[in-house]
């Protein structure tokens, strides 16, 4: 198990993903003293949070079930309380007629959470069979009747070629009535909150600066990609939400662990212990519902 102390000379290790989505959550990170920041896709930080190699990390919150001894940042998450653009199933057949599908590697989650509505959605055909493609490689190309696709290129496919899809966040949150927790900042083992409390308001204070700058960033990044700048304002700061409701945080990665468990995508599903600044900050984004 690693060490539950940081080193005094060493800046702690931190991991996010190179996504539009994550730049309400890490903007200024790489400014803060004593951090370092990388980027890498979900799947690839998985594997240096799990070797050691990262502190923390932005990563699928599937992984919170499948190795113990993981926290997380209370409050802080990609989350969706509805149709998120980024993570799309792509439709090659009408879904009724869909019976195979390519699952995306650069996200775990989103892979589980496809999984999970196979068994769960009644409007997709039973018996769904999922293929998982190597990482680096494009499910489109795979000889399925569907694919999952993530991050910016799932944007790129939908609002560029305007591909019929099915939206697994949507679909999540009518069949539970709760958002969907995509990814969270996981804690490796070891790494308890006394160490991490010296850091942890450099991540609540990136989480508000981002929000607050969310509709800019937006704006730059649909004018980089040639997009329509409301449709991808719309995205980051409606569609996608950064700041939630601890519980209700805790109660949706509850119900997509116990899920998971059950069709054997998870070793374990209750929540681990979250990790929490005394003031989190608020949002006009905030899920704040609890029914």
């Amino acid at each position: 198990m690693a060490s539950l102390e940081l080193s005094k000379n060493s800046p702690l290790r931190v991991g996010s993903v190179p996504y539009l989505v994550a730049r309400p959550l890490n903007y200024g990170l790489e400014n803060e003293p004593n951090i370092a920041l990388e980027y890498a896709v979900p799947a690839r930080l998985i594997e240096r949070l799990r070797g050691g190699d990262l502190d923390i990390a932005l990563v699928s919150s599937i992984e919170l079930f499948r190795q113990p001894g993981y926290s997380y940042l209370a409050g802080l998450a990609v989350a969706g309380s509805g149709y998120v653009g980024s993570v799309q199933m792509f439709l090659k057949k009408p879904l009724e007629e869909v019976r195979t599908v390519a699952l995306d590697p650069a996200s775990r989650t989103a892979q589980a959470l496809v999984q999970v509505l196979g068994k769960l959605d009644p409007a997709l055909a039973g018996g769904l069979e999922f293929q998982e493609v190597p990482l680096g490689e494009d499910p489109r190309s795979v000889d399925c009747d569907a694919w999952l696709r993530i991050g910016d290129p799932a944007l790129f496919e939908l609002l560029q070629e305007g591909l019929p899809h099915y939206n697994p966040s949507e679909a999540w949150v009518r069949l539970t009535g709760m958002p969907f927790v995509f990814a969270a900042w996981i804690v490796r083992p070891g790494l308890d909150r006394a160490a991490l409390e010296p850091f942890l308001h450099a991540f609540y204070e990136a989480s508000a600066r981002g929000t607050r700058a969310a509709a800019r960033l937006a704006q730059e990044a649909a004018a980089e990609w040639s997009l329509d700048g409301e449709v991808i304002e719309a995205y980051l700061c409606d569609e996608c939400q950064h700041i939630i409701s601890p519980a209700i945080q805790a109660r949706s990665l509850e119900a997509f662990g116990k899920y998971a468990l059950t069709i054997g995508l998870a070793s374990q599903s209750g929540v681990p212990i979250p990790i929490e600044q005394h003031s989190v900050p608020t949002s006009s984004k905030l899920l704040e519902r609890e029914s």
